[in-house]
């Protein structure tokens, strides 16, 4: 509804099967949700794994049951943004537009 194209790839994805798809759709932003607590572990490696390809520049962001005692963690690590529960869509479609719009400045 926001104008954005979403490519679902399902649950379970690896973080390199998560970059493949980014690096095949030619994608501007990776979205990720974990509810298994494993995010400080997933969410890192997606980065990397993004690195790997040289895509550098793909925005990655998440949400899920993530403790905002982890937040800064995975920022360090490279994820742009963490939206914990109950984060109003529209809000994150707001910061998402701001932040491509942002990249393309």
């Amino acid at each position: 509804d926001a104008g954005f194209e979403v490519i679902y790839t399902g649950l379970f994805q690896t973080p390199a099967q998560v970059a493949t798809s980014a690096m095949q759709e030619d994608a501007d932003a990776v979205g990720l949700s974990v509810l298994s607590g494993a995010h400080l572990t997933l969410f890192p490696r997606v980065v990397e794994e993004l690195a790997e390809r040289e895509l550098d520049d793909v925005l990655v962001f998440g949400g899920g049951i993530i403790p905002e005692a982890d937040v800064a963690e995975l920022e360090a690590a490279g994820v742009a943004r963490i939206f914990t529960p109950g984060a109003p869509l529209d809000e994150i479609a707001a910061w998402l537009e701001a932040a491509l719009d942002a990249r393309e400045g």
